[in-house]
């Protein structure tokens, strides 16, 4: 041969292709071996460079996944001024710590040694500058307290006299309320291996995501809660506030539970903004998509006229939110009061706390 450098293919079998599968007394063809010879230089296989792992998006922290990361230890309660007291129960300010914030609220203690079992009331939209702490959880609560529950209100950041704090989702009205949740051993009378939770409108939203975490919390109450599905709301009210939160007028007239300043960074407002707007990250944010995690019994309840105004919850979101309950093989019940609006009137709202307490008595007492 004339050319020392060549390629030399040795064929060690006519047939070019294997059996689909071979048997015990089939003979497989041999490999097809390629030869190069000793002063060929074989091509260089190409470097495959390690996929890096992605890292969470921007929002993972506010997700129900990384809510459930998330350390809610809680500390003391602080108990501050009696503003009523009667021969049934006490009412007190307290304040506790959140996330390094001080979050101020309302105790209700009845009257006797106790301990008592416990609901945490969670209070729905208010304007900020209306707001005063108890509003309104307070009527409630006082109906519960007389009934042998302390029951305890946590104003949330922004509101009463709390700190500031950013929300993205709700979530950090989810962390003041897993928090107050957390610190509830430091009052004596609280008896924590009882916990109930009531929640209306914007707090039966967040009521609904705590459910979907770890919580001591063991019966919960439904009031024309806001939608289980966070992009039902965004729709419904928009991405929140953004603004000069210095000057002190957006907190003012911020019509939105999340009040975020311009001081974010532009990457995070806008890693925000792509979330609300994602359907995949929003499933992820969305409790409703979670609720194979709920492990206690529910009560819905709505008023067939609610939903009439901008700042009221559609009754569909709590259809919505009960047969999706019922989907997962949840204990859930729903009633719907006819006629009712946003807020019960008249009989209704008894009807609607007579069963609220009957409900806590069968899963509390």
């Amino acid at each position: 041969m004339k050319n020392l450098h060549f390629f030399l293919l040795v064929v060690l079998s006519a047939c070019t292709s294997a059996p689909a599968q071979a048997t015990a007394t089939e003979t497989l063809p041999p490999p097809v071996v390629t030869i190069i010879s000793a002063t060929e230089t074989p091509t260089p296989l190409p470097t495959l460079t390690p996929t890096a792992t992605p890292l969470p998006h921007l929002m993972y922290p506010y997700t129900i996944a990384g809510l459930r990361e998330r350390d809610f230890s809680g500390g003391e309660i602080q108990i501050g001024a009696r503003t009523a007291f009667n021969d049934q129960f006490s009412t007190y300010l307290i304040s506790y710590p959140s996330e390094g914030l001080t979050i101020t609220g309302v105790l209700n203690v009845p009257a006797g040694e106790g301990p008592f079992p416990v609901i945490v009331m969670n209070h729905g939209f208010y304007p900020r500058g209306e707001f005063s702490s108890g509003d309104g959880s307070q009527r409630a609560a006082e109906y519960l307290t007389q009934h042998g529950y302390m029951t305890i209100s946590s104003d949330y950041r922004t509101w009463g006299g709390s700190d500031f704090g950013v929300s993205f989702f709700h979530t950090g009205l989810v962390a003041d309320v897993m928090n107050l949740l957390a610190s509830l051993d430091s009052i004596p009378q609280a008896d924590t291996s009882r916990i109930g939770m009531w929640g209306h409108s914007m707090g039966g939203g967040i009521t609904t995501k705590i459910l979907t975490l770890e919580s001591p919390v063991r019966a919960a109450v439904l009031y024309a809660p806001n939608s289980a599905d966070d992009a039902d709301l965004i729709a419904r009210w928009g991405y929140g506030c953004i603004g000069d939160i210095a000057a002190g007028e957006l907190l003012e007239t911020c019509n939105s539970a999340d009040v975020l300043p311009e001081s974010l960074s532009a990457e995070i407002i806008a890693a925000y903004k792509e979330a609300a707007q994602n359907p995949e990250k929003m499933r992820e944010v969305a409790p409703y998509y979670h609720l194979d995690s709920v492990n206690v019994p529910i009560q819905i309840h709505i008023g067939s006229a609610d939903g009439d105004y901008i700042g009221s919850t559609p009754p569909e979101w709590s259809y919505k939110l009960n047969q999706g309950l019922l989907d997962a093989g949840k204990d859930v019940e729903m009633f719907v009061y006819q006629n009712q609006r946003h807020s019960f009137t008249g009989d209704a709202w008894f009807q609607f706390m007579d069963r609220a307490i009957a409900f806590y008595d069968e899963n509390l007492k």
